[in-house]
């Protein structure tokens, strides 16, 4: 196990999950408590569009899925704010029509992509340097725009009403975490993979709300089973000889299961 860790493409896996795990825990705790995880998933099945036609044009994939998962996450709040229908009608119409342009750019293309299916179901071991930089960009963007709008973000996921009466612009704030988990989803997609980058997102997050009421600490507890998760997945596949994107979720899932067994909430 140890003479892997010397290997420059585990270092650099390491550092993705470590990251990966961390902001989508932190995101994932907004997510929970608004009861976001459709829109999550639906913004992460649209990333296939995206990467899919950056395959197609000869762009980086995480460019284009970045455009598509931010245009996918205001469609979906527009829609639903003007209360044209509800949400996860709207959630329904843009996951399915995204994944049908992704289907479209594909059959464009000319022979079979290996890549653009390591998007599909995850490829941590296949994280380039390149990567990893675009990784921590976007992870470091989407870890300060928390940290700086960290008390309004809160107020909207609890009361979006009263925060609205007191002069913080839920509406915006509100289309600035749709837009931060968009980001958080075109993060991982790599690592996890579009098939399962919403169930990481979700379940560190649902594991810490078992474990406590206090916000702080679900968004401690959400970070340190994030990584956990990630990094104790990723070493795990090795032996398992198993795929690193799978192992992680269900080891998240694992700590979701034990975590609702132990909880306070059972009493």
């Amino acid at each position: 196990m140890t003479e892997i860790l010397g290997y420059a493409f585990m270092q650099r896996a390491l550092c993705a999950g470590v990251l990966i795990g961390a902001v989508c825990a932190m995101i994932g705790v907004y997510v929970v408590l608004k009861g976001l995880s459709f829109i999550g998933a639906g913004i992460a099945h649209a990333s296939f569009g995206g990467v899919a036609l950056g395959f197609l044009v000869g762009v980086n994939p995480v460019l284009t899925a970045v455009v598509f998962c931010l245009a996918t996450a205001w469609g979906i709040g527009l829609v639903a704010r003007k209360g044209q229908v509800k949400e996860d009608t709207a959630v329904g119409v843009f996951f399915a029509s995204t994944m049908a342009l992704g289907i479209l750019f594909i059959g464009l293309m000319q022979g079979y992509n290996v890549d653009l299916f390591g998007y599909l179901f995850g490829s941590i071991l296949a994280v380039t340097e390149q990567d990893l930089w675009i990784t921590l960009g976007l992870g470091m963007g989407v870890l300060i725009v928390v940290g700086l709008f960290f008390k309004e973000l809160v107020f909207v996921t609890f009361d979006p009403e009263m925060a609205e009466v007191t002069g913080v612009p839920a509406g915006k704030v509100y289309f600035l975490l749709i837009s931060l988990i968009a980001l958080t989803v075109v993060l991982s997609i790599k690592v996890v993979g579009i098939v399962l980058v919403s169930a990481l997102i979700v379940t560190p997050a649902a594991a810490a709300y078992q474990l406590t009421e206090d916000f702080q600490w679900m968004m401690v507890l959400a970070v340190l089973i994030g990584v956990g998760s990630a990094v104790g997945g990723l070493l795990l596949s090795y032996p398992l000889n198993t795929a690193s994107g799978a192992t992680i979720v269900l080891l998240a899932t694992s700590i979701f299961f034990i975590a609702g067994m132990v909880s306070p909430r059972r009493r």
